[in-house]
């Protein structure tokens, strides 16, 4: 293919959305640079799941969601552009770099900045596949209230199997951690906190080597790596038990582990100004090695790729003699518009969810003046219709409802009162007070079964965002796949309130459903509804349930494989 073929090139892609990613999205976009941001999931990456940042220099207290939005916000300010895809194959040589997403569609650039982080490890003990959701889990804050009573088991002496360990003593009545060392691997200002934990017990130069149990865990095997022995752990109450797993994190470099020179654990060899074994190439933030791994040698890698970067994109543009017109397609605020202008809603819907009602209303003032911002933007007219029962949280579903009133035309609500006779019947023991989403009279297929509040505030507005307004964007090939389901499915996501994880996967399923004229999407807080919780042994959020249990997931998944598990039923 000839250069002057190539009508959609950009100066450099950036496979990862996280603080890394962002970082040199910003850099770029500020250097007038045409740059796209690849994310397979949600911007923002890992940091998100932590509730309380305080070592950021200059930011005395925040979340990461919170700090990582407004990266997103900044590089977008700068005319950085947004794809939300699965990057599936990249060709790295050559000139002309080209990264094909798993739906097919192809992203040419002249650079490539690999920001594609890690993903938290997993042990491979007996057991741990079969009972994940049930037992192992990976994140305290997501999980741990599922534990309430409960002994559980903490496995890794790093910071991170401290401070969860720290967290967990708000629900869990004994926490004993695992450490295969002889002591804990994090600094010891980290660790002597524990002594004020007397729930806390540390055995050292242990590991764990199987789950075992009926439904859930009931019982784990522990090895004394001193002596060899091996000893069975229950609870002493007889109850089941909870295994969180942290032993950091594994490189999620699979995609590129035959294309460019790794370490042996897999981290992309850099040097110096994050450049990789490939012209052209540069990688940044956890994926690389280095001795600390926060989000403040993320950003720091970032800059440094992107500023590396620029001469090198400048000189392959002048080699190749590209036009400027193609390439630098003008003001940020230009190039802003080519993707960027579908993601304006998106910013704002995020803003928003990150503020509080102190007053004790769902929606105050401020969130009141950004949903406006939102929603005058929208296309067609949304209506939220709230069907209340009587039955369980009905009062504050309908308290919800009244305060979106009055916003904006473009948003209507509707309070429609009903016995539980007249009302559909779910999976439910009784039928619940529900939200239901339409878009110029027609029903999305998007529900929500409890108000959606605390993290799921922000899936709520994206949601009718993306059935009112420009709408989140994905590949032609993706929507043509969701839209070539013709069978009816139902996806039901189990999420808590206060989950960092949860709304990626409630915001993936709400997307499907408003492609998707077959696909419903509804979404419980699952505090309120122990009869499913029981049905499907369900001990970690999110949890996704498709066709009323044909398949039971766990843990994030993305719409790409969400798709996968619904097209495989058929």
């Amino acid at each position: 293919m000839e250069i002057r073929e190539l009508d959609n090139i950009y100066d450099v892609i950036i496979v990862g959305g996280g603080p890394a990613g962002l970082s040199a999205a910003i850099y770029l976009g500020r250097a007038r640079y045409r740059v796209l941001v690849m994310e397979k999931e949600s911007f923002g990456g890992q940091i998100t799941i932590t509730a309380e940042i305080v070592n950021y220099p200059g930011v005395e207290r925040t979340s990461g969601k919170a700090l990582t939005e407004n990266m997103r916000r900044q590089a977008q300010h700068f005319g950085a552009e947004f794809v939300l895809a699965q990057a599936a194959d990249i060709d790295m040589e050559g000139d002309i770099k080209t990264v094909t997403t798993s739906d097919g569609e192809k992203y040419r650039a002249l650079g490539i900045v690999l920001a594609l982080g890690a993903n938290p490890r997993k042990l491979g003990f007996k057991g741990e596949k079969e009972f994940q959701g049930r037992g192992v889990a990976y994140c305290a804050t997501c999980d741990g209230e599922f534990f309430t009573d409960r002994e559980v088991l903490v496995v890794g002496g790093g910071f991170a199997a401290v401070e969860e360990s720290m967290f967990l003593t708000k629900y869990a009545k004994k926490v004993t951690m695992l450490v295969i060392t002889e002591n804990f691997t994090c600094a010891a200002g980290v660790y002597e906190q524990l002594k004020n934990y007397p729930q806390i017990e540390a055995r050292f130069q242990t590991e764990l080597i199987e789950a075992g149990g009926a439904t859930t865990v009931e019982y784990a095997k522990i090895r004394d790596n001193v002596t060899g022995k091996i000893t069975e752990y229950r609870a002493a109450d007889g109850k089941n038990i909870g295994i969180f797993v942290f032993v950091g994190y594994a490189p999620a470099t699979d995609i590129i582990k035959d294309k460019i020179v790794l370490n042996e654990q897999g981290y992309i060899v850099t040097d110096q100004n994050q450049r990789t074994s490939i012209e052209g190439v540069y990688a940044a933030g956890d994926v690389c090695i280095k001795n600390l791994r926060q989000v403040v040698t993320a950003v720091s890698d970032g800059a440094i790729a992107a500023t590396s970067l620029e001469k090198y994109v400048s000189e392959c543009r002048e080699r190749l003699k590209l036009p400027k017109a193609m390439i630098n397609a003008g003001s940020a605020a230009g190039r802003n518009s080519l993707k960027t202008s579908q993601n304006a809603g998106v910013a704002g819907a995020s803003s928003v969810s990150s503020l509080s009602a102190d007053s004790g209303a769902f929606i105050n003032e401020d969130m009141r003046a950004q949903l406006l911002s939102v929603f005058e933007k929208f296309e067609k007219t949304a209506t939220v219709k709230a069907h209340i029962t009587g039955t369980g949280a009905s009062d504050e579903l309908e308290g919800f409802a009244n305060e979106l009133k009055g916003i904006n035309e473009k948003v209507k609500v509707e309070i429609q009162k009903e016995s539980s006779k007249e009302s559909p019947k779910d999976d439910t023991a009784e039928t619940p007070p529900y939200l239901e989403l339409y878009a110029d009279g027609a029903s999305s297929g998007i529900r929500y079964y409890s108000v959606p509040g605390g993290h799921e505030f922000n899936s709520f507005i994206i949601a009718l965002y993306n059935i009112a307004g420009a709408g989140q964007k994905l590949s032609e090939n993706l929507v043509k796949r969701i839209k070539d389901i013709k069978q009816k499915h139902l996806l039901q996501v189990m999420a808590t309130l206060s989950c960092t994880n949860c709304p990626e996967v409630v915001m993936a399923t709400q997307k499907i459903a408003s492609i998707s004229d077959t696909i419903d999407a509804h979404m419980y807080d699952l505090a309120k509804f122990p009869e499913i919780k029981e049905k499907y042994n369900i001990m970690a959020v999110p949890c996704l349930i498709i066709d009323n249990g044909e398949k039971v997931l766990f843990g994030k998944k993305g719409i790409e494989e969400i798709v996968e598990n619904i097209q495989s039923l058929g």
